[in-house]
């Protein structure tokens, strides 16, 4: 809900509160860092760039406001967020900017980098200080244990989401009614109902599945969607390169109604950049011509969908990495693997997801195995039947990855 001149002057008239901030234009980031933290840390609230702590307003005038907020809630918030950012003009060509934190901010405690720490904040009052750790196990367990992929999507709205994609998911993968594109609120309605999005405060907000899915930039608002992509002519990482682009964009394709890809999705990108990076062969086997990739393409979607489907979102500012070799196929995947699972119960087909509106969505459209067999199947049983290998399935510290080889490799 955009706020108008006439609400924003009466926030300012009523001077600064627990909820309520008020900034000049030439705040440090770490200082805004703090006060974001702090906010995000209570029940929400403004921060009011151009005004004095007296009410009068001075004015913003630095030009690219919003660039400079969204990187300071990246690089200096952790976690992350993305606040609802609106510059509203005022008297004699001035302008202010409200920065709008949700009431229900879903990771606290958020935490402020000041200078080699990182510090938890609270508001008493007009005033923000440093949690002490009785206050911060407190915030700890009010965030209680939520799956991050329903969770909302601060500063984003339903302008934000695919409309073409999400009428296409409805009628022709889930055969539905949808609304017409016009109605907002019949949209909204609907998805809510689906997870899509959800109520927050008084607005309603893409999930961070739905942005993922069906975002017409999501990593507008989550920079950690989507792939690095690199191709190297040797078998080690190198400066020289014969491919690097970095895939963006909402994870599904948007199809026709006979089921005719109209616009790719992230998942259909990285197999193109597969495609283009890898050779493929012809051969005559009895009086048939026989074609021969590197790797069968439908190991290749298994790999790049399970790594979409179960990475950690949580883990901001990092991409999935695809990377080709001369030699072998490597995908990592930002994150442990989820819940209980383990390299060897993944191979046996063992069910278990972290992200499970994106792993049912993903079946919907038939990019995951309904099964749930995908692994041992299409990926293990798909590379042996290919050339004999058997992927590598490794996981560390902070992530896994799955590596396919091009041919048998030398005892």
């Amino acid at each position: 809900m955009t706020m108008n001149r006439m609400e924003v002057a009466d926030i300012i008239e009523k001077g600064e509160n627990s909820g309520v901030e008020f900034k000049r234009d030439d705040i440090r980031p770490e200082k805004l860092a703090k006060e974001i933290s702090a906010l995000s840390n209570l029940e929400g609230g403004h921060i009011i760039l151009g005004v004095e702590d007296n009410g009068s307003v001075t004015g913003v005038l630095r030009p690219d406001m919003e660039e400079w907020i969204i990187n300071i809630c990246s690089n200096n918030i952790q976690p992350s967020l993305i606040p609802y950012i609106e510059m509203i003009p005022w008297a004699d060509d001035k302008k202010i900017c409200v920065i709008s934190i949700p009431d229900d901010s879903p990771d606290k405690p958020y935490k402020a980098r000041m200078g080699s720490r990182w510090v938890t904040f609270v508001r008493t009052g007009s005033i923000s200080r440093e949690a002490t750790r009785e206050e911060e196990q407190r915030l700890y367990q009010a965030s209680g244990v939520v799956r991050y992929d329903i969770k909302p999507v601060p500063g984003s709205l339903l302008g934000d989401l695919d409309l073409d994609r999400l009428s296409n998911y409805f009628r022709d993968i889930r055969e539905q009614y949808r609304p017409e594109k016009e109605d907002a609120e019949l949209w909204e309605t609907l998805l809510i109902n689906t997870e899509i999005m959800v109520e927050s405060g008084e607005r309603s907000i893409p999930t961070v599945a739905g942005m993922l899915l069906f975002g017409k930039d999501p990593n507008h608002y989550l920079p950690q969607a989507g792939i690095s992509a690199v191709a190297y002519p040797g078998k080690d990482k190198d400066y020289e390169t014969i491919e690097a682009t970095v895939i963006r964009g909402p994870i599904v394709a948007r199809f026709s109604e006979d089921n005719v890809i109209l616009d790719t999705g992230i998942v259909e990108r990285a197999i193109e950049f597969v495609r283009r990076n890898t050779r493929s062969s012809s051969y005559i086997k009895d009086g048939r011509r026989i074609d021969r990739t590197d790797y069968p393409e439908e190991a290749i979607r298994e790999t790049v969908v399970n790594a979409i489907a179960h990475r950690d979102y949580t883990i901001s500012v990092t991409d999935i990495e695809l990377s080709i070799y001369s030699d072998r196929i490597e995908v990592i995947s930002p994150g442990k693997l989820p819940n209980t699972i383990t390299v060897e119960r993944m191979k046996t087909g063992c069910r278990a997801t972290r992200n499970e509106l994106i792993k049912e969505v993903l079946r919907d459209y038939g990019y995951v195995d309904a099964r749930g067999l995908g692994v041992p199947r299409k990926i293990i049983a798909g590379m042996k039947k290919h050339n004999g290998t058997e992927p590598d399935l490794v996981e560390d510290e902070y992530s896994f990855t799955l590596r396919l080889w091009k041919d048998k490799r030398e005892e």
